[in-house]
């Protein structure tokens, strides 16, 4: 009795088995991507980079958050302020701002310091 599960093949297996255990790891991959797919995280670039994958952003999803921490924070803002008034022509407006500090553990000395950090939320 043992050997017939044993040589039972995937195909065998009843339809909604198989896509059960097709959608879930699908699901689960497809989440962290669409999430991580409308953020952009600001850095060193120049802003008009920044504004421009912004732009095309919020023209595929609708939505963009624009992240930064320490003192890509202005520039961040910056960002956020050219695709709303520049580039956007009145269409997409700043929704929600959220400002928080997180802890990073300095590359020098080791000790634990704290860094500001912002997230814009810009939408139609």
């Amino acid at each position: 009795m043992s050997s017939k599960p044993n040589n039972r093949s995937p195909a065998a297996q009843p339809a909604r088995e198989q896509a059960a255990g097709a959608e879930q790891p699908e699901e689960e991959v497809a989440a962290p991507n669409q999430m991580s797919q409308n953020h952009i995280y600001v850095g060193k670039k120049p802003v008009m980079s920044y504004a421009m994958s912004a732009l095309i952003q919020l023209s595929q999803n609708g939505e963009v958050i624009i992240k930064a921490r320490g003192l890509a924070i202005g520039r961040a803002v910056d960002v956020a302020e050219i695709v709303t008034k520049r580039l956007g022509n009145g269409t997409f407006a700043v929704k929600n701002i959220a400002i928080s500090t997180e802890q990073v553990k300095s590359v020098d000395t080791g000790e634990m310091r704290n860094v500001s950090s912002i997230e814009i939320l810009v939408a139609k």
